[in-house]
């Protein structure tokens, strides 16, 4: 056992053995062996379930504990013949063996059995065709041979088991030989038979034809007595003949019959007289022709097209075809309605009305004569009803001035067709025929730009060729219709009507319009603003908006646009807005120029007494030396270098020195100024004074030299030295 606890077991091998060998002869005993072999833990009563199948079809199945079976085919046949396999079941496990091919050949011949050897001429008889060791389905075939000719096959039958029993009918008279053979279908395609025995058939001929006589003539009158008679010369037993036309028994008799009837319209055609025995039938034909005394009544009605109110005439006639027999005074005529007689004459007249509608036929007799009464065709009588006066509409109901429209002219009472004509004030004229319920006589036409051209509108409505026309005016439009006057070009005004406008006052801008349909739309636009101001509508051929307060930014471009129910939108021209400043303003504004002016005025004068100043005081302040250039520079390099030394205890004195760009000499250093020279200062500390040198200011007061350049970069000598 497993691990589990569950059997463990294992299908090594199947094998099918067939017996005697793979292909015998039809008749052999056949046994095919099926044997398995199974590996298990010493499974007790280990059960096997064997499936044998022909061509993938079961044909067998068992269970058992045995491990093996035999399956026999006691004799096999060539049905039996296709690929054989055997699958076996264990649990749940199976498998299946090799396929094996088993061909069974051979068929056995049939047997053919007739009830009848000597049949009448197309009399039925039984015949039987068998196989009786055969299986499966097979299909048997019937041959008839002369004694010169090949053989024909007379017929086909299935059958699902190995005989086949139908009925032969032979016409031809004389002898032949019948026999028969069949054939099987399998896999691997169709096999033959051998034909059977013959057997000798011989036909006698069955002469049974009919007699037929008809008296007076086969061509007679109505009313004339026809005699037919049909009979069996020489027949045999239990025959019968029967009189027909037309598919219709007229009578029926065994081995004759006499048929007497009157002659009527309708009587023409063939009769045929047939005789049958048993299944064996044989026919003799007559062609009999009646002629008409008079024609079928027709039945005329006067005037075609009939009115409510209008009066009718019904007349009812014939054609006389033998007048030697019949005239008018034999005739007699009725007319009915509905199948119920109004009247015993030729005509019928009255007035139309709902009541006399209907259908009229008329019906026409022979007085003491046994010719059938005839009837006419039917005439359907329905009184029209006149058209009434149209009535003029517009389509949708709403008309536009200006645009294009459609009409429709209708009447509520009239029989159809109705032929409608609108005339317009164009002088074109339009024509629609209105011959179907629901159709509508609708017109397109053109635009017209005032109400009174909708007078000039008629529609002409008629049903009948002898009426004259109903008419309807357009003056109905007027009253049904609603009429919308397009806008005309809006005008746009300001108020006040001045040029510009101050800061701060109000302004109202007034759109109008000459004619148009109330109510109308009016929108306001400022051209450099995107949007609308603002939209009103009015009751009024004009719209205003104000403008509150108007500054600076309102300004510029205005224009208004208009419209109204017809949906054309118009616009006006544009009206400038000019904005002064307020007066205030301008007040603000001159107070605010004199007090600038008089600024500019006072900076100048502080200026030019500032610069006399400065240059006083720069003279006063200027060290003027006696040496040389480059002592001067020097004695300057040497303060600096020496007041960089010192303490700023010892710091007494500050000299400012302005220097300006230039070459120098060879040994001086040179300095850059922008353009426009400005002074630049350096505070330099000074130690005790030199005797050598000129007298200076002492103590710590700041001394400032000012230097200007020349043209050529030089310095000039300041004034008074």
């Amino acid at each position: 056992q497993c691990a589990s606890g569950q059997s463990s077991y294992i299908i090594d091998t199947v094998g099918l053995t067939i017996l005697p060998s793979s292909t015998v002869q039809s008749g052999t005993p056949v046994t095919l062996h099926c044997k398995v072999s199974v590996s298990h833990d010493n499974i007790p009563h280990l059960t096997h379930t064997f499936q044998l199948k022909r061509d993938d079809v079961s044909i067998y199945s068992t269970t058992t504990t045995e491990d093996s079976i035999v399956y026999e085919l006691s004799p096999a046949r060539a049905a039996d013949s296709g690929s054989y396999e055997c699958r076996v079941t264990v649990k749940d496990k199976n498998k299946a063996s090799f396929s094996q091919k088993l061909d069974v050949t051979g068929l056995q011949t049939p047997v053919l059995y007739l009830n009848k050897t000597t049949p009448y001429e197309s009399e039925e008889f039984i015949a039987t065709c068998s196989a009786p060791e055969e299986k499966g389905s097979l299909i048997f075939r019937f041959y008839q041979r002369f004694r010169t000719g090949e053989p024909h096959k007379i017929k086909q039958s299935a059958s699902t088991g190995n005989s086949s029993e139908t009925t032969l009918v032979l016409r031809h008279v004389g002898d032949s030989f019948l026999y028969c053979d069949y054939e099987i279908n399998l896999l691997s395609g169709t096999r033959r038979s051998n034909h059977s025995n013959e057997i000798q058939v011989i036909v006698k001929g069955l002469y049974i034809s009919p007699v037929m006589n008809v008296l007076p003539s086969t061509k007679v009158f109505e009313g004339d007595v026809i005699e037919v008679v049909c009979k069996v010369v020489s027949p045999p037993k239990n025959i019968d003949v029967f009189l027909t036309r037309d598919r219709r028994i007229l009578k029926q008799a065994p081995v004759s019959l006499i048929h007497r009837f009157t002659a009527q319209e309708g009587d023409s055609g063939e009769l045929v007289c047939k005789a049958e025995w048993g299944n064996v039938q044989k026919e003799t034909y007559q062609t009999i022709t009646v002629k008409e005394l008079f024609s079928k009544p027709h039945l005329t009605v006067e005037p075609i097209h009939i009115f409510l109110g209008d009066s009718f005439k019904l007349t009812c006639s014939v054609s006389i075809y033998v007048p030697e027999r019949i005239n008018n005074d034999t005739m007699q005529f009725s007319i009915y309605k509905d199948n119920v007689k109004l009247i015993s004459a030729e005509t019928y007249v009255t007035v139309a009305d709902s009541q006399k509608n209907g259908n009229y036929t008329c019906k026409a007799s022979l007085k003491h004569s046994s010719v059938k009464e005839k009837e006419s065709q039917t005439v359907v009588v329905k009184a029209k009803v006149p058209v009434s006066a149209p009535k003029l509409s517009v389509v949708g109901g709403t008309l536009v001035l200006g645009k294009r429209f459609q009409l429709l002219c209708h009447s509520d009472n009239g029989t159809l067709p109705i032929v409608y004509n609108l005339h317009s004030p164009d002088k074109l004229t339009q024509h629609r025929v209105v011959g179907k319920p629901g159709e509508l006589a609708i017109f397109n036409s053109s635009a017209i730009y005032k109400n009174s051209d909708l007078n000039n509108f008629i529609c002409h409505a008629k049903n009948s060729q002898d009426r004259p026309p109903m008419v309807g005016t357009g003056q109905q439009l007027l009253r049904s219709s609603s009429i919308i006057e397009p806008v005309s070009k809006p005008v746009l005004t300001m108020l006040p009507r001045m040029g510009d406008i101050s800061e701060g006052q109000d302004v109202t801008l007034v759109c109008s319009v000459q004619k148009g349909t109330l109510p109308i739309s009016f929108t306001w636009y400022h051209a450099e603003t995107e949007g609308a101001l603002a939209s009103q509508t009015s009751k009024k051929l004009e719209g205003s908006y104000k403008i509150d307060n108007i500054r600076g930014e309102h300004q510029g471009l205005y224009y208004c646009v208009s419209t109204n129910p017809a949906n054309e939108t118009k616009q006006s021209h544009t009206v400038t807005i000019g904005v002064k400043l307020a007066d205030w303003k301008k007040g603000l504004i001159v107070v605010f120029c004199i007090l600038l002016i008089l600024a500019l005025i006072l900076v100048i004068i502080l200026k030019r007494h500032l610069l006399q100043f400065k240059r006083k005081r720069t003279g006063e302040l200027s060290v003027k030396s006696a040496s040389t250039k480059t002592e001067r520079l020097s004695l300057t390099q040497a303060e600096v270098n020496e007041t960089a030394n010192v303490t700023p205890g010892m710091m007494g004195k500050s000299v400012w020195s302005e220097h300006v760009s230039g070459s120098e000499s060879d040994d001086q250093n040179s300095v850059t100024c922008p353009e426009k020279p400005e002074p630049q200062y350096t505070e330099v500390q000074t130690r005790q004074a030199d005797p050598n040198r000129a007298p200076v200011k002492k103590g710590t007061d700041t001394v400032y030299s000012e230097v200007r350049n020349s043209k050529q970069g030089v310095p000039e000598q300041a004034d008074g030295v």
